[in-house]
């Protein structure tokens, strides 16, 4: 059984609460029984072992807990002789040893129940007379690691995340990102460290996200770092707000074997759950679009109180969008290269707005300058559009790291993977494309390789195109175009210096004039006999960084007003990365002779239609 229709007949369940819930309440009680027949499965065979040790030792007066973690072969364990299967044996008293059995697991598996606020439901099923008939349901499910595996697991999860968030009317991408764009995400990080992906080498890294959701992308790199190298060792960390996501990714993590005090629950803005920490890789979707005037106070007083030594130093972007707060504090969190050695490297989703709002002097625009001029972004990657469940707009990869290779130090490579989909064969929501295996691994190696690339698309003279639109690198041959035929090359990779996106904003002041039309000078203090500006004809200019600025003026603004100067002191540097306008290509509009010929072919098409109406 694939995942979907796993997740689909663990959903069935919603047929037994019909009625007494609410269709929105319905995953308050999925979610957590799911959870706790996978426990149950993955403790199944270690059960006897456990309780025989659990009495040995008990009764020798010992701390079982360490001896029950090693017999259980897990992070967790359970010390009740119930299951739920066994549950079931006695109908009578099913609410007394549901909770006897939730009691007994090990202290960080019964967080996740709580909060899941599983009492609650527990009480309000018994009350319904449905308890046993939904511990019947989930009894029948066989959620054994032998026969889910933590992969499909967790797509299990997260399609039953997405049901519960769409009849709800919740933002399911609040709480996870497609598969494909972290594998995406997760080639485009380790793909530059061979040390760390060559087979047969013993190798611990650590990795982070702050915005974990239900752990897929810690799982999905982990995955990713066992197939190229089994001895290597990925410790996840992560946080996570919402409390249902957060349950979902901790018991993951207790059956994957990671450290679940690695993950932490609560806002990773307000609260760093790993201050003083540093990471060797990261991965984050951070919420885009969001405001984030909940926790405002504590940001704008870490950011005026701590500067660069905190989280928030190079400026703060407006409220209406916290993203970008995320990107600064994984900023915080990169390792230093100390002797060649160490440094981080991580993703993060983001929409076009971090790109390009914001003028010179603005949070944005400041934040955009920090990572620029310290060398810190290695690529920007344009998505497909409609590839999210809870939005169709644009979205971008942003890969940063402190230890750029010597090729790309000062430079930035855009990367547009907008043609890059293939339909879904039933749309999830909002989310109507995906990225094929295919389309991956090409975008993988254009970051891999460096290069710059276009799709060259070559048509006939009859407007036929000769073949599928073909990838060519940089110095590569261009295809042959028939006679009479075109060429249409539409940039893919482009490879930019840093500076290419930095501008100074000059202002440009005209003279106040009095009635007889003389330019009026200052009477008093320092603007005594200078010229005053007119504030109504008052202007800006923005003038590439690469380009001297009074060259710029006196080309561009003296010869239209010769009586104009630049006020140097409001001068401001800003950057912007206007991502599409370096893959716009111009396409001539058709002549007017073509546009002619095709009126005339319409029109007599429509006439010959009605004559033939008229017989």
């Amino acid at each position: 059984m694939n995942h979907q229709a796993l997740s689909s007949f663990i959903w069935s369940v919603a047929d037994l609460l019909r009625g007494d819930y609410k269709q929105s309440e319905y995953g308050r009680v999925i979610l957590p029984f799911t959870v706790l027949r996978r426990l149950d499965c993955v403790l199944e065979a270690s059960k006897p072992d456990v309780l025989k040790e659990f009495d040995a030792k008990t009764k020798a007066g010992l701390n079982p807990e360490p001896f029950l973690r090693r017999k259980a072969g897990t992070s967790f364990y359970n010390t009740s002789p119930l299951d739920l299967v066994k549950l079931l044996g006695d109908q009578d008293h099913i609410r007394q040893n549901l909770y006897a059995y939730v009691q007994a697991f090990s202290p960080e598996a019964r967080d996740i129940f709580e909060r899941f606020d599983f009492h609650t439901q527990v009480e309000r099923l018994a009350k319904a007379n449905l308890l046993y008939l939904v511990t019947e349901k989930f009894a029948s499910i066989d959620l054994h690691p032998d026969v889910v595996d933590n992969a499909s697991m967790g797509l299990v999860f997260e399609e039953l995340i997405r049901k519960f968030a769409e009849i709800s009317n919740e933002t399911a991408g609040e709480h996870f990102t497609p598969r494909e764009v972290i594998r995406l995400m997760v080639n485009l990080l380790f793909i530059e460290d061979d040390d760390v992906l060559a087979a047969g080498r013993d190798v611990v890294r650590t990795i982070y996200d702050p915005t974990a959701g239900t752990g897929g992308m810690l799982s999905i790199a982990d995955e990713f770092l066992r197939e190229h190298n089994p001895r290597a060792r990925l410790t996840m960390f992560g946080q996570e707000l919402n409390d249902e996501s957060y349950a979902i990714c901790k018991a993951d993590m207790l059956i994957k074997g990671q450290p679940v005090e690695n993950i932490v629950a609560g806002n990773t803005l307000s609260e760093d759950g790993h201050a003083g920490r540093k990471f060797d890789y990261m991965l984050s979707n951070p919420p885009f679009g969001v405001e984030w005037k909940k926790v405002e106070k504590t940001v704008r007083l870490e950011h005026e109180q701590k500067g660069f030594d905190g989280r928030f130093g190079p400026g703060l972007p407006r409220v209406s969008d916290g993203s970008m707060l995320f990107l600064m504090h994984l900023l915080s969190k990169m390792a230093p290269v100390v002797n060649g050695e160490g440094g981080s490297r991580f993703g993060i989703v983001l929409n076009g707005s971090p790109l390009f709002t914001g003028g010179a002097g603005s949070g944005e625009s400041e934040i955009r300058r920090y990572v620029l001029e310290n060398d810190l972004v290695e690529a920007i990657i344009g998505l497909p559009t409609d590839m999210f469940y809870n939005t169709g707009i644009a979205t971008y990869v942003w890969i940063l790291s402190n230890k750029k290779p010597a090729a790309r130090k000062g430079r930035l490579q855009l990367i547009d993977a907008s043609s890059y989909w293939q339909k879904m064969r039933k749309s999830l929501g909002s989310k109507r494309k995906e990225m094929s295996t295919d389309h991956i691994d090409t975008v993988t190696r254009l970051f891999g390789g460096f290069v710059e690339a276009e799709l060259v698309t070559v048509w006939d003279a009859a407007g036929t195109v000769q073949a599928e639109p073909q990838l060519i690198k940089n110095g590569d041959k261009l295809p042959s175009v028939p006679e009479g035929g075109k060429i249409k090359r539409q940039p893919i990779s482009r490879i930019f210096k840093n500076a290419d996106f930095g501008y100074t904003t000059i202002t440009v002041e005209r003279p106040l004039r009095d009635e007889a039309g003389d330019a009026v000078l200052g009477v008093k203090g320092k603007q005594k006999g200078k010229l005053q500006p007119d504030s109504n004809l008052r202007d800006t200019e923005n003038v590439p960084l690469n380009e001297d600025i009074q060259a710029y003026f006196e080309r561009e603004v003296l010869p239209h007003a010769p009586d104009a100067w630049i006020d140097t002191e409001k001068s401001k540097v800003g950057y912007e990365i206007p991502f599409n306008r370096h893959f716009y290509v111009f396409e001539p509009p058709r002549s007017l002779h073509a546009i002619d010929e095709e009126l005339k072919a319409v029109s007599a098409n429509i006439m010959r239609m009605l004559g033939e109406l008229a017989e």
